[in-house]
């Protein structure tokens, strides 16, 4: 891993351990010039994060409250 703080703070904001570590082992100006970004999981509804997860495959979904969809979503 290039930039651990980097990489916790996107795990933090929401981002996948896929797309945190692509993120923290790229290049810093390549990735700076793309734009975007996405709310982190705290600020979504839990029906959208209902929706990501069933989109991600993850099993339980319906019985899960807020913050067990977001650590599912995060840990997947």
């Amino acid at each position: 891993m290039k930039d651990d703080k980097q990489y916790e703070a996107l795990r933090d904001q929401g981002a996948s351990k896929e797309k945190a570590a692509r993120i923290a082992n790229s290049d810093t100006k390549s990735t700076s010039k793309k734009g975007g970004k996405a709310p982190a999981y705290e600020d979504w509804t839990k029906d959208d994060l209902e929706q990501r997860a069933k989109e991600v495959g993850i099993e339980g979904r319906s019985d899960m409250n807020k913050g067990e969809l977001i650590k599912a979503l995060r840990d997947h």
